[in-house]
């Protein structure tokens, strides 16, 4: 029998399996990790009533990296935060995103600001809801941003709840943990970039009256308190997104989105020199 396969495992009735920030669950998820990047799976779990393409497509590349896959009647995640999860029939245990060292994020952005490039970075301060860091890094991939740059504290964990709301982009993302974000952000303006803070005041300047056409960090923060005062004070410009009616706030991970949007707006309809 192949070596590979013999690295299948059949489960019983049920694969009770312990929520932690090592699971990465959910069809797309776990399919852009065992795609891209399989040595971050250590074991796969299947629950035995799904198929399909894609189905197939996983099993394959999991069975291909010498992956313990193991096929169950039904699989559930005992333990979560959230509540009942909903893993699609899929459950991985591995590390959903390859952090990249700031440092090389750095030189990626610096090498295309020399080349005439426009290049974006999300600039998470201190958020703590994995649901709104992971839409909110989709919303950065799908605007076209390059580069995220994380708090390594305070800042929600990069696990199955984020991988799951970002629907697989984890593994695409450039993405770095940074100590201290001031510092960051400093290496990031020596580099060319300007640095806009998303806020919610009345003397912010409107995102519809701002030029984002320039190598530009966004800063977002958290989803209580916003910004860090220290944080703030090193941002070029505070931006704010107009609305019709009153409302407390945005989620952050919406008003992100919204800005992001904006930005990529004006990069398609501005002519280009």
């Amino acid at each position: 029998m192949n070596q590979k396969r013999q690295k299948d495992r059949q489960g019983g009735a049920e694969q009770r399996i312990r929520y932690s920030d090592d699971l990465i669950w959910g069809v797309h998820p776990v399919a852009e990790v065992l795609l891209s990047d399989p040595q971050r799976i250590s074991e796969v779990y299947f629950q035995k009533d799904r198929q399909g393409g894609r189905w197939q497509e996983m099993i394959e590349a999991a069975r291909a990296a010498g992956v313990k896959c193991s096929f169950v009647e039904r699989l559930k995640i005992v333990g979560s935060p959230d509540g009942v999860v909903l893993h699609q029939g899929v459950v991985a245990r591995g590390t959903a995103v390859r952090l990249t060292p700031f440092d090389e994020l750095l030189a990626r952005f610096a090498a295309a600001v020399a080349a005439g490039a426009k290049p974006k970075v999300l600039a998470c301060d201190s958020l703590q809801d994995p649901h709104n860091l992971g839409a909110l890094i989709r919303s950065a991939h799908a605007a076209g941003v390059g580069y995220v740059v994380l708090t390594r504290e305070r800042s929600a964990p990069l696990g199955g709840t984020a991988a799951k709301a970002a629907a697989g982009v984890l593994a695409r993302a450039t993405i770095s943990h940074v100590t201290n974000l001031v510092d960051a952000l400093l290496a990031l303006k020596k580099a060319g970039a300007w640095v806009f803070g998303a806020v919610k005041e009345p003397d912010a300047v409107s995102i519809y009256e701002v030029d984002f056409e320039v190598p530009a960090c966004l800063v977002v923060g958290n989803e209580a308190r916003g910004i860090r005062p220290l944080v703030r004070r090193h941002c070029d410009q505070l931006v704010t997104i107009p609305m019709a009616a009153e409302v407390e706030s945005l989620n952050s991970s919406v008003a992100g989105a919204v800005i992001l949007f904006e930005m990529f707006r004006q990069a398609i309809v501005r002519p280009r020199p």
